[in-house]
């Protein structure tokens, strides 16, 4: 274990996490530091913690206030700033002793094309209204894409951008744009509240961390109905999926009327998975689903034919969408993934052996 004195303060080990390109920290009893890089938990070679030695770590600056929230809900969630950063802190009993996860929160916006997303939902700033969900599991990169998205709204154009996160990621710096931040259980306690109140704080953009439930997403949809172009996540894994996802947060006898609504307001559906590369100045890339809604996939979406968005998205690649097979098509072209990588997370391996050889698919038929 590690002794008091050489044990580091806490603001050199969040310190480390830039140093370290690191995503995340973990504190948790008989490890050593733990920090997530590239996707990846990477110990550290310093000596284990003890229980007592992160209790001291975290009393070192945790407000009085807050160290009774933790001993009266066993859990508490808190923003730090530290000199070169800030971070966003979970800290939480388990088997009754204590552990600490803090997150990075980023200063700097990547661009598009440090991303290596595809260079068509630029277009996305071009929407006056409307809402555009980004989707994907936990870790596929959605916040940064967002982030990017409203870094190239804010120096592109002169309005008022109001975000609701859980939590802030990215810091924005205000340029053509005004930006407020307002964060979960720092800000606001209840998102259908927020969202409510931030309707009335003269919007022009409104980005929403999660649609969580039937509350949460009614508003948004009735903010991007009224004028407001409306920015929100969703955890599934397809364009199609997000439909009934969306679906699933309401009643069945609102189901109609929620088409209805998504025809004539749903403007996008990116849907993106982190990868891993052959490249090594490259460590993850983003493959991306992109459905724009036109014509023919506003009639599916009012008329309940989901099954038919794939074939749409295909049929719609001269008009700038993408289907998961070009996107993983294009990434092995460029030279980011091998077929290797590529056979293990397409969603339709198949498609993808088919598009390899130049021979064309139907969705629907392949499933």
């Amino acid at each position: 274990m590690a002794s008091e004195s050489s044990m580091p303060r806490i603001d050199e080990l969040f310190a480390r996490m830039t140093e370290l390109g690191a995503s995340d920290l973990h504190l948790k009893e008989n490890n050593p530091p733990i920090f997530r890089v590239d996707g990846r938990l990477r110990r550290t070679k310093s000596a284990a913690l003890s229980n007592a030695q992160i209790h001291a770590l975290v009393n070192e600056w945790l407000s009085p206030e807050h160290q009774a929230e933790l001993k009266e809900r066993g859990n508490v969630d808190v923003a730090h700033e530290f000199a070169g950063g800030r971070v966003r802190v979970a800290i939480f009993l388990q088997k009754g002793r204590l552990s600490l996860v803090a997150r990075l929160v980023k200063y700097r916006i990547p661009t598009l094309a440090e991303l290596h997303l595809p260079q068509q939902i630029e277009k996305i700033v071009d929407f006056n209204e409307g809402l555009v969900l980004v989707c994907g599991v936990t870790g596929a990169g959605k916040s940064t894409t967002q982030a990017c998205l409203l870094e190239m709204l804010n120096q592109k154009l002169p309005c008022h951008i109001l975000t609701f996160e859980d939590p802030i990621e990215f810091v924005y710096q205000d340029k053509l744009s005004i930006i407020n931040q307002r964060e979960y259980r720092l800000d606001f306690h209840s998102w259908p509240d927020a969202i409510r109140a931030g309707v009335r704080a003269d919007p022009d953009v409104m980005l929403i961390g999660e649609m969580r439930d039937e509350d949460t997403f009614q508003l948004a949809l009735t903010a991007a109905e009224t004028g407001h172009l409306v920015l929100g996540t969703m955890h599934t894994a397809s364009a199609a999926g997000t439909i009934g996802r969306i679906l699933d947060l309401f009643p069945p006898a609102r189901h109609k009327l929620i088409r209805q609504g998504l025809a004539f307001n749903l403007k996008a559906i990116l849907c993106q998975r982190l990868l891993p590369t052959v490249r090594e100045d490259v460590h993850r890339v983003p493959a991306m689903e992109v459905l724009w809604v036109n014509p023919s996939v506003r009639k599916a979406v009012e008329e309940g034919e989901d099954g038919r968005i794939g074939d749409l998205i295909q049929a719609g690649e001269n008009e700038g969408m993408q289907s998961w097979t070009t996107s993983f098509v294009n990434l092995i072209r460029e030279g980011f993934i091998d077929k290797k990588i590529a056979r293990e997370f397409a969603p339709n391996t198949e498609a993808l052996e088919m598009a390899l050889k130049g021979i064309s698919f139907s969705s629907s038929t392949l499933g």
